[in-house]
């Protein structure tokens, strides 16, 4: 039986025991305001090296700040996990980063990673927020993932979050 709760602080860390685990095939790109998808093969074993250690204080900070970090549990074991940031940006301060959504590979395909973003959007909207950010890595499953949810690409990304993951497909959920 999968559990949710909210994560304590001195469980954080425990997001990158996460199977991220995916085998990438095609990625997107964005060229003069529209996506391209291309072909880039990737075996994703698992975090690349430095991950945890580059983006745990990140975490940490958004956490001491109020930060919204819930879990999903199978026996115990953390299985996936949805971080919603308080911090608003945007235009009219209206916007809120959805800092981190991932689901183990093997509970992929269940509507367990659509149920954490319907959450944070449900918390967004608690909270009286416009829209949330979403800085999606390239892959064709995560951003058509978040397409598939009602995410658009965002015409002026945040500069400080697109210095952060250029790569990255930088994308709006409205919420009004």
């Amino acid at each position: 039986m999968i559990d949710e709760r909210l994560l304590c602080r001195d469980e954080v860390g425990l997001v990158w025991g996460i199977d991220r685990r995916e085998v990438i095939e095609e990625i997107y790109a964005l060229k003069g305001g529209e996506l391209v998808l291309r072909p880039e093969f990737y075996d994703m074993s698992g975090w690349p090296e430095g991950e945890a250690e580059h983006f745990t204080p990140i975490l940490l900070d958004c956490f001491d700040r109020g930060g919204w970090f819930l879990g999903l549990f199978d026996q115990g074991r953390l299985i996936g996990a949805v971080v919603l940031d308080s911090c608003r940006f945007g235009p009219a301060g209206e916007w809120l980063q959805l800092t981190f959504l991932h689901l183990s590979h093997a509970y992929r395909r269940r509507g367990l990673g659509a149920h954490l973003f319907r959450l944070a959007v449900a918390r967004a909207r608690r909270v009286e927020a416009g829209a949330l950010y979403v800085s999606a890595t390239p892959s064709r499953n995560t951003v058509d993932f978040y397409m598939r949810l009602g995410c658009r690409l965002c015409e002026q990304p945040d500069e400080a979050l697109y210095q952060r993951e250029p790569d990255d497909i930088h994308l709006l959920h409205a919420l009004t």
